[in-house]
C-alpha cells in the first residue's frame, strides 16, 4: 500500500489515480486545507474504487505513527506543502512549519515504522534564479529566490542527511516545473479553495467569468516579449513520473534527484494566445509590477528522467489547456446546477 500525504490536493489526487488504475492500493491523508473531499469521490469514481482516506496534518506524528503501524504501508509520496510563492513572501513561517516542519515529523515517523522509501514533491524554485537553460540536476541549488523555494531546499536537505545516515533508505527527489492541465476525462484538476496564485487557474477563471480580467505580472523581463517563461507540464504527464520514480527505487539505495518538465519553455503571453486560440474565448488582461520571489526564465532538461527512468512529458501544450478547458467547463456546469436547485 501507498501513502500518498496531499493525497486530495491537486497532484497528489492525479498520482493517486495513476497508481490505483495499476491495481495498488493506496491511503489517502490530507487536511483539505487547498482540496475539498470532493477530490476522494472524483478519484474513486475514475479508479472505480475508493481510496482509503484519513483527514489529518502531516504534522501530527501520532496520526502518522497510528497509520504506519495499521495499514500495511511500504512506500510514500510525499505532496502535502503549500505551494504559493507569492504567499510564501507574505507568510514564510507559515511556510516552513508546513513544508519543512510536516517533512521532519513523516520522515522520523517513517523511520520508526520501518518505512524507507519515499518520493519528495520538490521544486524547480531549489535552483534559484538560475542563468544556464536548460536546468538539468546537476546545476546548483541554494539560492531560490523564495520562501517556497527554500523550503522545498531544505526539506530535500533533511532528506538528503537522513539517507546519508541510514543505507535502508531510498528517497525520489522530483523537481517539478510548472504543472497544469487536468484529467482527461474533465473530472479532476486543479480546484483552488482562494484566490489562484498560478497563472492558469486564474486564467480559467477569468474566460468562465468569475473573475474579469488576468493579472500578467511583469512586462520588463529579459525574454522575447517581456513576460516570465516557464515550462508547463500536463499533471498527468507528471503523475506518471511519480510511478516510475517509484518503480526505480524499489531497485536503488540513497538519494535520487530527477527532473519533471518538458524541456520547453513558453512565455506568459504565448500561453494565453495559445488558450484563446484552443477555446475561441477572448482574455482580457492587465499589467502589473512584477512579484517578489519570481524570475525571468526556467525550463527543464528532462534528459535524466528519461535515461534512469523511462519517462517522459507527452502531452502539448495545446493539449494540457484542452483538457483544463473542459475541467473547467465542467466545474462551472456542476455549479449551476448546484445553484439552480
Amino acid at each position: 500500500m501507498i501513502l500518498i500525504t496531499g493525497g486530495a490536493g491537486y497532484i497528489g489526487a492525479h498520482v493517486a489515480v495513476e497508481w490505483m488504475d495499476r491495481g495498488e492500493d493506496v491511503l489517502i491523508l490530507d487536511n483539505l486545507c487547498n482540496s475539498e473531499r470532493s477530490a476522494i469521490e472524483r478519484i474513486s469514481t475514475l479508479a472505480g474504487r475508493p481510496p482509503g482516506f484519513v483527514y489529518g496534518d502531516v504534522r501530527n506524528r501520532r496520526l502518522l505513527d497510528t497509520l504506519l503501524r495499521d495499514y500495511p504501508i511500504d512506500a510514500v509520496v510525499h505532496c502535502a506543502g503549500l505551494k504559493a510563492v507569492g504567499e510564501s513572501v507574505r507568510e514564510p513561517l507559515r511556510y516552513y512549519d508546513t513544508n519543512v516542519g510536516g517533512s521532519v515529523v513523516l520522515c522520523q515517523a517513517m523511520a520508526q515504522a520501518g518505512v524507507f522509501r519515499l518520493v519528495f514533491s520538490s521544486s524547480a524554485t531549489v535552483y534559484g534564479d538560475c542563468t544556464r537553460m536548460p536546468i538539468s540536476e546537476t546545476c546548483t541549488t541554494g539560492q531560490p529566490t523564495n520562501p517556497y523555494g527554500m523550503s522545498k531546499l531544505m526539506c530535500e536537505n533533511v532528506m538528503k542527511s537522513v539517507a546519508g545516515s541510514d543505507p535502508r533508505w531510498s528517497i525520489g527527489l522530483l523537481r517539478y516545473f510548472n504543472p497544469i492541465g487536468a484529467h482527461a476525462s474533465g473530472l479532476l484538476g486543479e480546484a483552488p479553495t482562494s484566490t489562484p496564485n498560478n497563472l492558469l487557474p486564474y486564467l480559467l477563471q477569468v474566460a468562465s467569468g468569475e473573475r474579469q480580467a488576468l493579472s500578467v505580472y511583469g512586462r520588463d523581463y529579459p525574454t522575447p516579449d517581456g513576460t516570465g517563461v516557464r515550462d508547463y507540464i500536463h499533471v498527468v504527464d507528471l503523475a506518471q513520473g511519480h510511478t516510475c520514480a517509484l518503480d526505480a527505487l524499489r531497485e536503488r539505495r540513497g538519494i535520487s534527484v530527477w527532473n519533471l518538465g518538458t524541456g520547453r519553455g513558453y512565455s506568459v503571453l504565448e500561453v494565453i494566445n495559445a488558450f484563446e486560440k484552443v477555446t475561441g474565448v477572448p482574455i482580457p488582461m492587465t499589467f502589473e509590477p512584477r512579484r517578489p520571489g519570481d524570475i525571468a526564465c526556467c525550463w527543464a532538461d528532462p534528459r535524466k528522467s528519461l535515461e534512469e527512468l523511462g519517462w517522459q512529458a507527452r502531452h502539448s501544450l495545446e493539449s494540457m489547456l484542452t483538457d483544463a478547458w473542459r475541467w473547467q467547463c465542467n466545474q462551472h456546469r456542476h455549479e449551476k446546477i448546484r445553484q439552480a436547485n
